[in-house]
């Protein structure tokens, strides 16, 4: 679906519409290895002492390009910039000598950080297919392993099939692997996952190409991971001209009875929503019409301002921090946290 309309102002966003990730085989649990650190290129998987098949990360096409996407100026400005440092590596680190102060810029690795739905995942297929690149998507469910050093091995595996197909390598959910480092180290689980930050930490370092990570939780990154992302770039939610392009793009003219719907209605109902937030209202209301029958299979406005109620519901009473009562007070764990300390 296209996305028509100029770029928006700064408090705009865009639309999250996500695609169905191509899952890759499922990692399988081998032995503890010291060749967790090594760094790319390197060898071809381990298998474990069983014989089951390594891990395998297959490339694959982008889904998306920026046609599709509704981006605030600013945010459209740091994805030139992005694409500028990678498309002219060349002349920025050898004809103007970069490689003198940045003798590890040979890799790029940038972030996308937001809250859910607000589209980072599309803005990372979009910029691969800008830059001629397949995409080899990770999250942490297939790189962890219970066997301590083989989360590593998987790391090591990643960006080695990263680098043998010069395809974009991306880490969604990159809190998980970029988080902090453990300090008071008790058990062997602890030591795993110190040793997993430490083999990223080097296969990032020895990266010769395109890495990109996309999070929710951006203030759970450890340090050196933030220093060695070259581009930090915020997603923010759609403002009310975002909304209403969002609405009117993603309800089709094929719809019966969108003619008679009240964009400005939807648009305010929808306040604070991500694009991902709108799309599930979507959908309801268009199954909800579905299951009528004959002249009444249409949509109405009715049934999207309460579907758009449901979603209300959902985000203050589905997930977030848990309540706690004090004299009578609602507050949030966090909160409550920093009052006894």
């Amino acid at each position: 679906m296209l996305f028509p309309g100029k770029p928006i102002d700064k408090k705009d966003s865009i639309l999250a519409i996500r695609g169905k990730p191509v899952q890759g085989k499922q990692p399988q649990n081998s032995a503890p290895d010291e060749s967790t650190s090594e760094s790319v290129p390197a060898s071809a998987p381990a298998k474990n002492e069983s014989g089951d098949k390594p891990v395998s990360f297959v490339p694959r096409k982008p889904m998306y390009s920026f046609d599709q996407v509704i981006l605030p100026e600013p945010v459209r400005l740091q994805f030139r910039t992005l694409k500028s440092r990678i498309a002219n590596h060349r002349l920025l680190y050898e004809d103007w000598e970069l490689d003198k102060i940045d003798p590890q810029g040979k890799h790029i690795a940038f972030n996308l950080y937001g809250v859910p739905g607000t589209g980072k995942t599309m803005c990372v297929e979009a910029l691969a297919h800008e830059l001629g690149k397949e995409i080899i998507d990770i999250s942490y469910a297939e790189i962890e392993s219970k066997y301590v050093g083989d989360t590593g091995k998987n790391i090591t595996a990643a960006f080695r099939a990263a680098h043998e197909s010069e395809a974009l390598l991306f880490f969604d959910e990159a809190d998980s692997i970029l988080g902090r480092r453990m300090t008071n180290v008790t058990q062997a689980a602890d030591h795993g996952v110190n040793v997993a930050r430490a083999v990223m930490l080097k296969q990032l370092d020895a990266f010769d190409g395109v890495v990109a990570f996309a999070t929710n939780l951006s203030k759970n990154f450890d340090t050196a991971f933030v220093r060695r992302i070259a581009q930090h770039i915020e997603i923010p939610l759609p403002n009310e001209e975002g909304r209403r392009a969002i609405w009117e793009t993603m309800i089709s003219p094929k719809v019966p009875g969108r003619e008679s719907l009240q964009w400005d209605r939807l648009v305010a109902a929808s306040d604070g929503f991500a694009g991902g937030d709108i799309k599930n209202a979507v959908v309801n209301a268009l199954a909800y019409a579905a299951s009528l029958e004959g002249e009444h299979r249409r949509v109405s406005e009715d049934v999207f301002l309460q579907e758009i109620a449901n979603v209300h519901s959902a985000k203050r009473n589905v997930g977030g921090s848990p309540t706690i009562r004090i004299k009578e007070e609602i507050i949030d764990t966090t909160e409550y946290q920093a009052r006894i300390t």
